[in-house]
């Protein structure tokens, strides 16, 4: 890897900034770390600036002050609202997709289509402006319901239930919508980072969406998440990307809005084989915690690689041994209205001396200099060791540590993984291999069965 030195600028201010902007800071050709708007927690590690980060000439204005030769973009709104574009085209470096490819997780119309012109697997849906075509597509596709927001919500634009009265409701709040079938099997996020060409994976994880324990409540933007996965089946990412990430980047490429950035695929491992539940265009959270703790490579020096087309450069992506968790801990009330204001204290919360740390996601200084709670998801506890059981030990032990009486979390990151209850159907690898060779059929390479 090149070692020019790098002055990198991370937009945003939540869990996902301050586990990028720790990564950041582990890598030496980093010497000089921004955040903007940052976090109580990225201002230990970086120099917080002040920015409307859905602005793109304000951050094209403070890049251009600084001086900066790479902006990180961490949030979907910013990169829908082309700051990325903005980024390039004043000659910055940028880790970000263009608006247009940004679409991807925009618009979940639009991703079926491309993932139909580039033939990647998913749910089958229907696109819903009315009531009235809603009420068709739920008879259609049968119980479980699923209906999401078309456009961006935060991860929280999605409902999954029995209850056809609730899928209606949840409807009727957000129209336009789409429709899908439930997809069975466990579920896999993985992340790629990609100059438009070459494409990197990540390691795969598997977060937690729902709000309580066993997976009960509400959706949320995720409560917390584990890497790697031990019931993964061999050749379960070099599948991914093969069928799905791949496929993705060159069909966008074809459309002429090549992607440059980090592509997050949401996958369902189901009895008809690999389905893609969703897109999103950034590093997902709180996945990033986890996966960003068990990264061994020098991670300013990939994302400098991915923004000005030298990705292929970089090789395969190193790793630490062992395990990482993050559990997150979030505001009384969410995923509906928090409560902000409660108190935080105890160990690690600006620092870490061990094997685990404190990302910030929803904190602040209070006028009289106390860490206070500023949002729903407000602390991500991550920690990486030997095996998932030891992480998941010295995870909760931290949570414990901590003085938040106003905060809740999960106690079951990982806990099914860990005792071995997660399992990938006879179904889904016959339909996989089935699918592999088919593949290699059409490319002429059947002769390997």
């Amino acid at each position: 890897m090149h070692t020019q030195q790098l002055s990198v600028l991370i937009i945003g201010s939540g869990g996902r900034e301050h586990a990028l902007a720790l990564a950041l800071a582990g890598d030496p050709a980093v010497t000089r770390l921004i955040c903007a708007p940052g976090n109580p927690g990225t201002a230990t590690i970086a120099t917080n600036y002040p920015v409307n980060i859905n602005d793109p000439r304000a951050v094209v204005t403070l890049a251009r002050r600084l001086r900066i030769d790479l902006v990180v973009i961490g949030p979907e709104a910013p990169l829908v609202a082309g700051v990325a574009d903005a980024v390039r085209g004043a000659g910055i470096a940028c880790f970000g997709p263009s608006a247009a490819a940004a679409r991807l997780e925009a618009s979940k119309v639009f991703a079926k289509e491309v993932m139909a012109a580039a033939g990647v697997p998913t749910a089958r849906s229907r696109y819903c402006e009315t009531l009235a075509e809603v009420e068709q597509a739920l008879d259609h596709f049968g119980a479980p319901h699923v209906v999401k927001d078309d456009g961006l919500a935060a991860g929280k634009g999605v409902i999954v239930t029995d209850d056809r009265a609730a899928a209606l409701e949840h409807a009727a709040g957000c129209l336009p919508v789409v429709v899908e079938e439930y997809l069975d099997g466990p579920e896999v996020s993985l992340f790629a980072i990609t100059d438009g060409l070459t494409a990197l994976p990540l390691q795969p994880a598997q977060d937690f969406k729902r709000v309580g324990d066993g997976d009960t409540g509400p959706n949320t933007g995720g409560m917390g998440a584990y890497t790697p996965l031990p019931w993964a089946p061999p050749g379960l990412v070099d599948e991914i990307m093969e069928s799905v990430v791949e496929p993705t980047i060159a069909e966008l490429g074809r459309r002429g809005t090549p992607f440059v950035g980090l592509l997050y695929a949401g996958l369902a491992l189901t009895s008809k084989g690999l389905r893609v539940v969703e897109f999103n265009v950034r590093f997902g959270d709180p996945e990033t915690q986890a996966v960003l703790a068990a990264l061994d490579s020098p991670l300013g020096q990939v994302l400098h690689a991915a923004a000005t087309g030298n990705l292929e450069e970089i090789g395969e992506l190193a790793w630490k041994p062992g395990s990482a968790v993050v559990v997150v801990l979030a505001a009384d009330g969410y995923p509906g209205t928090p409560e902000l204001g409660g108190a935080i204290a105890g160990p690690r919360l600006l620092g870490s001396d061990d094997n685990v740390h404190v990302v910030h996601a929803g904190t602040a200084l209070d006028a009289g200099g106390r860490l206070v709670a500023a949002g729903g998801r407000v602390l991500g506890v991550v920690a990486h060791a030997s095996s998932l059981s030891r992480a998941r030990t010295d995870a909760y032990a931290a949570v414990d540590d901590l003085h938040a009486p106003s905060l809740f979390c999960r106690r079951d990151i990982g806990a099914k993984a860990e005792r071995g209850e997660i399992s990938v159907s006879d179904a889904y690898r016959v339909n996989s291999t089935l699918t592999q060779y088919i593949g290699d059929v059409a490319e002429g390479d059947a002769g390997e069965w």
